[in-house]
């Protein structure tokens, strides 16, 4: 990896010394020079190093957004944050990545970038230790500590996290699936399923089992297949106390308790508790047997008619010495 290092573009105007971003910057005002910011704000005491700083701060609480945006009716209260605004509809991106090329329209998101060079992870969590490149991602991971959740959904009352898992979410009230498979044109509401979905194609594998090797396209087949070899099951049944390594299999199990029947033959409309056991009724109406015997090719429907004919080769194979 090329080393990288990081120009100091924000001054002190009390010191001059340079700093990364506006963030490190007002920290070290707030702790070296907070008697040298004369100008205060009478709503919030916020203090400043020269007059016009205090103005424009001042319009937070006035609500005056002076510079107008040409292109919509976007307003603002610095003719800086108007300049970055403008960028979303020139599409320029001034700011470039030495190391890999990639462009920003704002120096705060090249700055970002850059800790993925650097593995810089500035923001920690008080309550665990886990570090993180940007402060959104820490006060989003905060609320596993918290078990805050902000963002509800109007629908059905979803509560999230974290408002991008909102919106993905709010996608299956809305049918909307903008995510594509190039190669098949398969859709989805979010570009990680999407992702998943290309193993399909790639046969890319990358969770692989510690202990028999077996590989799998997603992480939760692992964690499934896990407990074929420590034997766990931690899907109850609150009504008998049976257990289930799947929940899939607690839910079909359910059904001895409620006596649901979702699934319905269409030819003589007997109904089944689970698909396997329509598909084996149903070769009663198309004669389909699809377990044939090796020894003599005779056919049966179901497999365990195959296990019990087999014991007749076996006892012959007996008798035979």
């Amino acid at each position: 990896m090329l080393e990288y290092t990081e120009e100091k573009t924000f001054p002190c105007t009390v010191c001059e010394t340079t700093f990364p971003n506006k963030f490190t910057l007002q920290k070290h005002m707030q702790n070296k020079h907070a008697k040298s910011r004369p100008y205060s704000c009478d709503v919030c005491e916020s203090s400043f190093t020269e007059k016009h700083n205090l103005k424009i701060h001042q319009r937070i609480h006035s609500g005056v957004k002076p510079f107008s945006c040409e292109f919509c009716a976007s307003s603002f209260t610095e003719k800086s944050a108007l300049k970055r605004h403008i960028r979303t509809h020139t599409g320029e991106r001034p700011y470039s990545c030495r190391i890999c090329g990639l462009a920003f329209s704002q120096n705060c998101s090249l700055t970002t970038h850059l800790r993925i060079h650097t593995n810089e992870r500035p923001y920690v969590c008080q309550v665990c230790g886990s570090a993180f490149s940007q402060s959104s991602s820490l006060k989003v991971h905060v609320r596993t500590h918290t078990g805050e959740k902000p963002f509800s959904c109007k629908v059905c009352g979803n509560a999230f996290a974290d408002y991008t898992n909102l919106k993905t979410h709010m996608r299956k009230h809305s049918g909307d699936r903008p995510y594509v498979c190039k190669i098949c044109a398969s859709t989805f509401s979010d570009n990680s399923s999407l992702k998943t979905h290309m193993r399909v194609h790639t046969g890319e594998k990358p969770y692989s089992c510690k202990v028999c090797g077996t590989s799998f396209s997603i992480v939760s087949s692992l964690t499934r297949h896990l407990r074929t070899h420590t034997g766990e099951k931690p899907y109850s049944c609150k009504l008998c106390g049976t257990r289930f390594s799947e929940n899939s299999s607690l839910k079909t199990h359910m059904r001895v308790h409620t006596c649901e029947k979702p699934f319905s033959c269409e030819v003589c409309g007997a109904s089944f508790s689970v698909i396997s056991s329509l598909t084996r009724h149903l070769r009663m109406h198309t004669g389909q047997k699809p377990y044939p015997c090796e020894v003599c090719q005779t056919k049966f429907s179901r497999s365990s008619n195959l296990k019990a004919h087999m014991q007749i080769h076996t006892k012959q194979n007996k008798n035979s010495f």
